[in-house]
């Protein structure tokens, strides 16, 4: 599913009775299936801009269009995995998985059905019966994932889904997710301060500085991508780029303080 972004601006209310603008005027275009991710110092908009896109803030101008229809309110047709653990405690794995389906009343043969499938498509069959309690945070992420997945989104948005985690743990999840979005082929939006988790992952990059997209940088490398790739040049000269973007940023930030 294609998303449109026609010059969306966003503003909060302050304290003093003020307005705070965090988004500037964006559009952008993103493919159907594309993989898109939105990197940039802390506060330029990035998760502001996911929230729209979800249909949790409203925004203060322009206009989401998914598939050519306008976003009015979150919808079934998004699914949103986030950077803290967003499953139920008192559920098991399985049932966690399931939760969606039965929300939508989808009947309780199907939903079983439904939720051992993407368990498996985790890894995660052999643990449907434990309780988040039970589970790594490496775990309890794949829990989330694979329960967005099998409400089946047209779109999925992440944000900062694996920042949390430790380096070896967050590399292991990012080769799944690619492995499970190439069987999926979802059209996707993730949110990371990650450079190198930038350039693994995305089709196109969009630098994000003061609300507005600054720069895109269209990422040169063939599906399915292999940790050997993160040795490149190429991949290196990416990261050296992104980089220098968000380096200038944050020099700003510290010379504004």
């Amino acid at each position: 599913m294609p998303i449109v972004l026609q010059g969306i601006e966003k503003s909060f209310a302050t304290p003093d009775g003020g307005q705070l603008q965090v988004l500037r005027g964006i559009d952008a275009e993103i493919a159907d299936e594309e993989f898109v991710v939105l990197i940039g110092a802390s506060g330029c908009g990035k998760s502001t801009l996911l929230n729209v896109v979800a249909g949790l803030i409203e925004p203060s101008a322009g206009t989401v269009l998914l598939d050519g229809e306008p976003v009015t309110g979150p919808g079934r047709d998004r699914g949103m995995v986030f950077q803290q653990d967003a499953i139920l405690m008192w559920r098991s794995v399985l049932r966690n998985v399931e939760y969606g389906l039965e929300l939508r009343g989808v009947p309780r043969v199907e939903r079983r059905r439904i939720a051992e499938e993407h368990l498996r498509l985790v890894g995660l069959e052999r643990f449907a019966d434990f309780f988040p309690k039970d589970l790594s945070g490496g775990m309890r992420k794949r829990v989330q994932i694979a329960a967005v997945f099998a409400n089946n989104p047209e779109v999925l948005l992440m944000d900062e889904p694996f920042g949390s985690l430790d380096y070896v743990t967050k590399v292991t999840l990012q080769q799944e997710l690619l492995r499970i979005w190439t069987q999926e082929r979802k059209t996707t939006l993730f949110v990371t301060h990650d450079i190198e988790e930038a350039t693994f992952l995305a089709d196109r990059i969009f630098v994000l500085r003061a609300g507005q997209i600054e720069k895109v940088i269209q990422v040169p490398f063939s599906r399915p991508r292999t940790v050997e790739m993160r040795t490149e040049p190429q991949f290196r000269e990416i990261l050296a780029s992104l980089w220098g973007e968000l380096a200038e940023d944050q020099e700003a930030a510290l010379g504004a303080a």
